[in-house]
């Protein structure tokens, strides 16, 4: 018989080897970040069968059923008349005035944003130079002009040049975007620059609309705003007239679930019917002309994110944009343009979950969350909603926030803490939010500083905790 020392080696070798195993299982899901986990992955792509599995049916849970006084047919039905849109006062317009309101935060806050140190940059060829005497105060309002401007023709095709492309880093997608618009008009920085301004913790899964706009608005001599409710006929004039456009869109890469993505549009063909972009994920397409996508595709991916783009033009030209945008230069306007598109893809498919979805977010942004409520309801009780959904879209907390409903927004809160969005500043924003209504002023004191571990620039959980702190 062998002697007894091997058959304790052999034991212990098996012993070693199945506590390594384990040991790497345990470290490679619960201490490593994801980012990490996935550079493990891209080397050793075996691993990913130890990534938690994604949640069941890979969609957002379903809603509760809930008492009330609205149904789904009462959105479809009701006349769209609506009431002026709440938005934070501000002093009356002046002659120097913006004539494109800038949209705040959907959680707007009265403190001024800290002064900034501005990126110079040039301008491209194909546009004049900037006007530095047509600095304007950028918490203005608006009256826009009821006048019927005559909208040119558009050519059959048109191309933007000077863009340099950027290849997104981990989770950077918004700041790789914005970079890319921002150099065509000769800003060098790269993406790294403004994920440090936007999005400081690496893990951070979104950056939204306003925060790219109000980077813009800051920290360059350019200007930016971002709506909702966009369309085919919008992107096209903007490319025509050499005005960067960035659009937000639903994307589900092959063998991926779905997430949400920046483009940047560069041309548009009508003969093909197709558009191209510039995808910090995908590429720029063959000898940087951009990756074509059919108008179909586009706009069915676009309807994810209510049609949301994102204009980045020079002060000069801000009359320009504002015919461009026509009614949409109204923040108010533009949500009731996306409210009614929504509405009318609900009644031509009432089980469209997206399009539910962005009735409830043109009905939030103009603070009507009871109908809103009742419309991300709708959205969910389908059970085919997205399950990242709730990393870039924050209507459903807002919606269900104002309307009392507390624990329906603490249910979304613990989703996004169990699916990978704890990294995201808004999921304990809202948290806090709710355990400062229900009295619970430590825990909210909590969330929101751990809001603001994740991004100390949020300036929504920086008020919310400096109220409770006054």
């Amino acid at each position: 018989p062998p002697p007894r020392f091997l058959l304790w080696l052999v034991v212990g070798v098996f012993l070693l080897v199945v506590l390594g195993g384990v040991g790497v299982v345990v470290v490679f899901r619960n201490v490593l970040l994801p980012g990490q986990q996935q550079r493990v992955i891209d080397q050793l792509p075996f691993m990913r069968a130890l990534m938690p599995p994604t949640p069941q049916g890979g969609t957002l849970p379903t809603a509760e059923p809930v008492n009330s006084d609205i149904s789904p047919e009462d959105l479809l039905a009701a006349p769209l008349s609506l009431p002026t849109m709440t938005t934070v006062p501000t002093q009356a317009p002046t002659e120097a005035a913006a004539l494109i309101q800038i949209e705040p935060s959907s959680t707007p806050t009265d403190l001024p944003s800290p002064t900034a140190t501005q990126i110079p940059t040039s301008t491209p060829t194909e546009v004049p130079a900037t006007d530095q005497a047509a600095s304007i105060d950028r918490s203005q309002t608006i009256a826009i002009s009821q006048n019927d401007v005559a909208r040119p023709l558009l050519p059959s095709s048109a191309r933007m040049f000077g863009f340099t492309f950027a290849k997104q880093t981990w989770n950077n997608c918004g700041p790789a975007n914005l970079t890319m618009a921002l150099s065509y008009y000769g800003c060098q920085h790269d993406q790294t620059y403004a994920a440090q301004l936007l999005k400081p913790d690496r893990e951070d899964k979104n950056v939204s609309p306003w925060e790219m706009v109000k980077f813009v608005n800051e920290q360059s001599d350019l200007r930016a705003i971002t709506r909702m409710g966009g369309d085919m006929d919008l992107l096209k004039r903007f490319i025509a007239a050499q005005i960067p456009i960035l659009i937000e869109t639903g994307y589900m890469p092959e063998g991926y679930d779905w997430i949400g993505h920046y483009q940047t549009v560069v041309a548009y063909d009508d003969l093909q019917d197709v558009v191209y972009l510039y995808d910090t994920y995908l590429g720029s397409g063959a000898s940087g002309e951009g990756l074509t996508e059919s108008y179909t595709d586009l706009d069915r991916n676009w309807q994810h994110f209510n049609r949301t783009f994102i204009v980045l033009y020079e002060p000069n030209r801000e009359a320009e944009v504002r015919d461009i945008l026509g009614d949409r230069a109204d923040p108010a306007q533009a949500a009731e343009a996306a409210l009614e598109v929504a509405r009318d893809e609900a009644r031509t498919n009432p089980r469209d979950v997206f399009a539910w979805f962005n009735i409830g977010s043109s009905l939030t942004r103009m603070g009507r969350y009871d109908e809103a409520a009742v419309a991300y309801d709708q959205a969910r009780r389908e059970g085919t909603l997205p399950w990242r959904m709730t990393w870039y879209q924050f209507g459903p907390f807002e919606a269900y926030f104002n309307t009392g409903r507390y624990d329906d927004v603490l249910a979304l809160v613990n989703v996004n803490l169990t699916n990978g969005a704890q990294y995201v500043e808004e999921t304990y924003y809202w948290q806090g939010r709710v355990l400062e209504a229900r009295g619970d002023i430590a825990g909210a004191r909590q969330a929101f500083s751990k809001a603001l571990q994740h991004n100390y620039l949020y300036t929504d959980a920086r008020t919310a905790l400096d109220s409770l702190n006054a």
